[in-house]
């Protein structure tokens, strides 16, 4: 066990070296008060007495779960605490206000954070070779067709020394490449070494200050690789770190008060947000991880994408779990017509596309409820990006490891390692500690709405996340010494320019040996998926809440498996089983 972090509960002690004992279980709770003095004013009342009551189960007795200096476990395990004291306080409204045991399962608290790591289709995971055969193949542009390609989405140097940038390929690696002057399709270039070399050679040609240029010019997501110090100092820094983690708006104070519906389920006990209808417009991870959260609680969620929009396969396993999938262009009449009858009766709309992507298509916030005015019941809109929602940055395009350069994540990460570069955390963390708070500004919105009426607008971002994690502080060099002395040497030999899937294959490696008791049956569930024509295997819910249940009704499926109907909701009998 390592001397800087015990299971128990207490941080009085100290160890032979006169160092503090660090327990997960102080840091989480720490990281919980530091999340409510942050989201003041963004949490009912109600909820908090439910909140300061939560129970933090771990099996953890060492080190932390991560090979990393970021305090991921203590800050989405204090993220979960919010979101069921918010389910709990949701209940309380439908049911009548009584103490509820609250758990939240701190292992699975992290393996949320690289769940879509641990799904699997037909018995095969992400980084299976014939795992594309039973995918869908969303992957319009071919931007992750071959090792050339997604390396295109990769952190390099540039032609300063010691100065980093984040070139994006995201789903469309033409324009990256092509960008830094490399053909878009290299099918000779095979070998993993060798395409890094070559992408970063023609990345040092230019410095961090010309391939901003270069990049805002073809509207690509990129960006230069900050330290934290760096990035406060920037003037969207500052603006963000003015913002709470993610924060609910009022639209509108007219409707009248909207309970929630308690219609029948299925589920073994109530769910609290049965009858609720969600229409998430989003893609990848941060987004979908909104609507999968709402869908944990019972919601009926239909996942709205575009035929013509690239998606990334596998991560629909993990990131469709428990929704219905339609297809939609809503630049089509026929589109349009289909997406405004389903809005009608829609109380939550889900937007993960850039600020005002939506609303070119007619779709923002103040558009919707201009449409849906009619019905006299308020709408909720929860919006989510890469930069946030204020500052000079807020328009641009992002994703996660973008994010994790420019707050500083990545050169935490790399210092951790004992490096003097930087290195892109493992696991699409940040996307999903994100995902969590945009469930959490939904279930604060469909609060309000029912208890005073009105629509709101709730927002955050995976930079907002970042932030938040920033600041619960990094471990000490006596833990990361440990850290480094129990994982595998192999996973502190990586480098800046190591992809995401090379950092991923590597954390999933040691993180087996040091910590078997993240990966243990109990913490999965299996059922059938008639969209995937396969077993799909999924991480169980983090939080319990007594009284409530919470758990998905159905397996997940491809993008555009259903037609665009709130009709026709079926339940897998083995999704019920926990």
């Amino acid at each position: 066990m390592s001397p800087y972090l015990g299971a128990d509960s207490g941080t009085n002690g100290t160890n032979g070296a006169n160092h503090p004992i660090y327990t997960l279980l102080d840091g989480t709770r720490q990281a919980l008060d530091h999340l409510l003095s942050r989201a003041q004013g963004q949490i009912p009342d109600e909820s908090l007495s439910h909140i300061a009551n939560v129970n933090f189960s771990t099996a953890n007795s060492g080190s932390p779960y991560f090979p990393s200096p970021l305090k991921q476990t203590e800050a989405i395990s204090a993220l979960k605490a919010v979101e069921a004291g918010l389910a709990a306080a949701i209940a309380d409204l439908q049911n009548g206000t009584q103490d509820r045991r609250i758990t939240v399962d701190q292992e699975r608290a992290s393996a949320f954070l690289f769940s879509t790591y641990l799904a699997t289709v037909g018995g095969l995971d992400k980084g299976h070779p014939k795992v594309k055969n039973l995918l869908k193949d969303t992957d319009l542009l071919q931007a992750q067709s071959i090792l050339y390609r997604r390396l295109s989405a990769n952190l390099y140097e540039t032609k300063q020394p010691g100065e980093y940038f984040h070139l994006h390929g995201s789903l469309e690696a033409t324009k990256a490449l092509n960008m830094i002057g490399l053909e878009g399709h290299r099918t000779d270039m095979t070998d993993y070494h060798e395409c890094i070399k070559l992408i970063e050679d023609h990345v040092k040609q230019f410095s961090a200050d010309e391939l901003e240029e270069m990049n805002w010019k073809i509207k690509q997501a990129g960006v230069s690789c900050l330290k934290w110090e760096d990035f406060q100092r920037t003037e969207h820094g500052q603006k963000l770190l003015e913002q709470p983690p993610w924060r609910v708006d009022s639209l509108e104070s007219e409707s009248p008060p909207a309970p929630f519906p308690q219609g029948l389920s299925r589920a073994p006990s109530p769910q609290i947000l049965t009858g609720i209808r969600v229409l998430e417009l989003c893609r990848i991870i941060a987004g979908p991880a909104m609507g999968r959260g709402l869908a944990e609680y019972g919601a009926e969620v239909i996942k709205i994408t575009s035929p013509n929009l690239s998606d990334v396969p596998f991560f629909q396993v993990d990131g469709n779990l428990g929704k219905h999938t339609a297809d939609l262009d809503l630049r089509s009449a026929e589109g349009r017509k289909a997406f405004e009858e389903l809005l009608q009766s829609a109380d939550v709309i889900l937007d993960g596309y850039r600020p005002g992507s939506l609303a070119r298509l007619g779709y923002g916030p103040r558009q919707i409820l201009e449409l849906t005015k009619h019905r006299q019941r308020g709408i909720v809109y929860v919006a989510e990006n890469c930069f946030g929602h204020v500052g000079p940055w807020s328009s641009r395009p992002g994703w996660q490891q973008i994010a994790d350069c420019v707050t500083g994540v990545a050169w935490a990460q790399g210092f951790g390692m004992g490096l003097s570069e930087p290195v892109v955390p493992p696991f699409p963390m940040s996307d999903y500690g994100t995902g969590c708070m945009g469930t959490i500004a939904a279930l604060v919105g469909l609060f309000k709405r029912a208890k005073f009426g009105g629509s709101y607008h709730g927002t955050t971002s995976l930079c907002q996340y970042d932030i938040y994690l920033q600041q619960l502080g990094l471990y000490d060099e006596h833990m990361m010494k440990d850290l480094r002395e129990q994982h595998d040497n192999d996973f502190f030999e990586l480098r800046h320019n190591d992809s995401v899937d090379e950092v991923g294959k590597r954390a999933l490696k040691t993180m087996r040996r040091t910590h078997p008791e993240l990966f243990e049956e109990r913490h999965m569930q299996e059922c059938f998926s008639k969209g995937f024509n396969a077993s799909v295997r999924t991480v169980l819910p983090v939080t319990s809440i007594e009284g409530v249940w919470v758990g998905f009704l159905r397996s997940s499926r491809p993008n555009g498996f259903d037609k665009p109907t709130w009709h026709g909701w079926e339940v897998d009998e083995d999704m019920l089983k926990q």
